[in-house]
């Protein structure tokens, strides 16, 4: 069982616009070509920030100019948010704020001994890294600059630095890198 934060972010650092739009993303690929099919196999559970959450009720759930869709995954998740949020019907979400250790806890029980995804956003995943709880970061790099936006990691992650295990170029958009974190 690992903690892993999977996402994809811009060749200057950056997963979101600084509005949160991830528009930028779909042009340069097809999900189904990257590791994802694979990724999702083995996740068990799910951590994610508001602002991915809501991402996901926008374009995915409730879109305006689409008809509505349920949740997209069968897995627990929970959503990390100072805020009420608004609740899906049907799905397995959770709610919190605050340290992210005891969610952690309580998702790698849910997992059952699958992975743990933390989806969204960089600065969530830095928690999980602050809290010495993450072990590994897949990163979908795609060939296109933002300027400004939401930060993949906002971390000084120097000392130890993280370890690349693999690199693989998916179309000609993306090159996927992993990395494991290490313990000190």
């Amino acid at each position: 069982m690992k903690t892993q934060y999977y996402t994809a972010a811009s060749l200057d650092g950056f997963i979101a616009t600084e509005d949160h739009s991830l528009e930028w993303l779909f042009p340069l690929g097809d999900v189904e070509t990257t590791s994802y099919p694979t990724f999702i196999k083995d996740v068990g559970a799910l951590v994610m920030g508001s602002s991915t959450y809501e991402w996901m009720l926008r374009h995915v759930v409730l879109p305006k100019d689409k008809p509505s869709a349920p949740w997209p995954y069968e897995q627990p998740t929970w959503v990390m948010s100072s805020r009420r949020l608004p609740e899906v019907p049907g799905a397995n979400l959770h709610f919190a704020s605050g340290d992210v250790r005891p969610v952690h806890q309580a998702a790698t029980v849910a997992a059952g001994g699958k992975n743990v995804w933390v989806v969204g956003g960089g600065d969530l995943a830095g928690q999980f890294y602050d809290a010495g709880l993450l072990d590994e970061l897949f990163v979908q790099i795609g060939s296109v600059t933002l300027g400004a936006g939401r930060p993949l990691l906002p971390r000084a992650i120097t000392s130890p630095p993280l370890i690349l295990r693999g690199v693989r170029a998916v179309g000609t958009g993306f090159a996927e890198l992993h990395y494991e974190v290490p313990r000190t």
